[in-house]
């Protein structure tokens, strides 16, 4: 069973920086991509970084400049530092990897809020 575990959300301020963590509990997948979502209530989903098997980083205008993925998809690892966290990243922050052949795998999510 594959399994995506995320870690490092919490409560910081406005200007603060916070590193998620996702790490495989279970089996390791082969990913083509690994990356973050994330989902602030009252809204849709949306793509926060991505990281591909091949190294190359894809970002949301949002993220530019102030975040940084980095990881392993061999490893099922990924991290997203969140730095100059602004009021509007306050959101539930989900782990996603998508396999090959087109399988996709979630975590469960971890809540950030950053305060004003």
């Amino acid at each position: 069973q594959v399994r995506l575990v995320e870690s490092g959300g919490g409560l910081v301020q406005a200007g603060g920086s916070l590193k998620l963590s996702c790490a495989p509990s279970g089996t390791i997948f082969s990913y083509a991509t690994m990356g973050w979502y994330r989902q602030a209530p009252g809204k849709l989903r949306e793509l926060v970084a991505t990281l591909t098997s091949g190294g190359s980083t894809i970002y949301a205008d949002s993220a530019k400049g102030r975040f940084i993925i980095s990881g392993d998809t061999a490893k099922n690892t990924v991290f997203l530092q969140m730095n100059s966290l602004k009021p509007e990243d306050t959101a539930v922050y989900n782990c996603h990897a998508r396999g090959f052949a087109g399988t996709n795998h979630w975590g469960q999510g971890t809540q950030v809020t950053v305060s004003s």
